[in-house]
């Protein structure tokens, strides 16, 4: 029993070595590469799209980003950091360059130097907030600009970096920020409900909520159900099911007077040759289309 022990404890070992040993193999392997892409990049005549303009894309990147700094020490500091680490960096020294990209390119943050010529960081900050709302703005300060950037966070910037800054700090902010902006994405595409009442229209309903009438109990079938005071009910189709289905040509209704089941199909939604049916909720006469 005790070889059995001391041979399993020899093999964990020593599996835990061959894979800290490939791990650092990959890491070493996927480093060069990273370099490779910086080195390349440095060389590559991108002057068609902007003419300051520097990429360095990654397979699979963390993150799209665009720096903007009329210094090229700085971008060369966020190129060479962030794109070791995995992220895909573009650089200009222009906010007018860094404007004309967001418009064709697709970008997760752009930060922006505050203090540059001809467009400063706030009028970068607002037009890309402008442009193209779903790209995070984070401001590059310097100690005497921090007020300044905090105004810019009024404006919409997502937050702010402190320059000079090292390695680490940089890449712990970006990652937080990564962090905070997949948080927010998270939660807008959670839908949200909006109760109404059975008289309203969904044009009260905004882009991402469902309406859902108050009172009203909601079959799996995607029916609704609000009994009256004088024991009649009314049913519909619910919110969810209507955005699902998109365009109505026609439905099919039942006869006036047929007896219905619960569960079984009450009417019927059409979209071209297409036909989709959806049972009744509850069971009784049709005395009122």
């Amino acid at each position: 029993m005790p070889l059995f022990i001391l041979a399993v404890v020899v093999f964990i070992i020593a599996d835990i070595i061959i894979r800290f040993a490939i791990k650092t193999i990959n890491e070493k392997k996927l480093r060069k590469e990273r370099e490779l892409i910086l080195f390349e990049s440095v060389n590559v005549d991108l002057s068609q799209e902007a003419v300051s303009l520097k990429r360095a894309e990654v397979s699979n990147p963390k993150a799209k980003i665009l720096c903007v700094d009329d210094e090229d020490v700085i971008l060369d500091s966020f190129r060479k950091i962030l794109v070791l680490d995995g992220y895909s960096v573009d650089t200009v020294t222009s906010g007018y360059h860094a404007l004309n990209l967001i418009k064709s390119h697709h970008y997760d943050f752009v930060f922006t130097d505050l203090k540059m010529p001809e467009m400063d960081g706030v009028e970068v900050t607002k037009q890309v907030r402008h442009l193209r709302p779903d790209i995070d703005v984070v401001i590059i300060t310097g100690y005497a600009t921090v007020e300044t950037a905090v105004d810019c966070m009024k404006l919409g910037a997502m937050d702010y970096v402190q320059k000079p800054f090292t390695e680490d700090e940089l890449l712990d902010f970006v990652k937080k920020s990564l962090i905070k902006r997949q948080d927010r994405i998270h939660r807008q595409l959670k839908p949200r409900v909006h109760i109404t009442h059975l008289t309203e229209g969904d044009e009260k309903v905004h882009v991402g909520e469902f309406a859902i009438p108050g009172g009203v109990f909601i079959s799996e079938g995607h029916c609704w159900a609000a009994i009256a005071q004088d024991g009649t009910v009314r049913t519909g189709l619910d919110d969810f099911a209507k955005k699902l289905i998109g365009k109505i040509d026609d439905i099919e209704f039942p006869n006036l007077g047929m007896q219905i089941t619960q569960g079984q199909p009450l009417f019927s939604v059409k979209q071209g040759k297409k036909s989709t049916q959806f049972n009744s909720p509850v069971s009784g006469l049709v005395a009122k289309i």
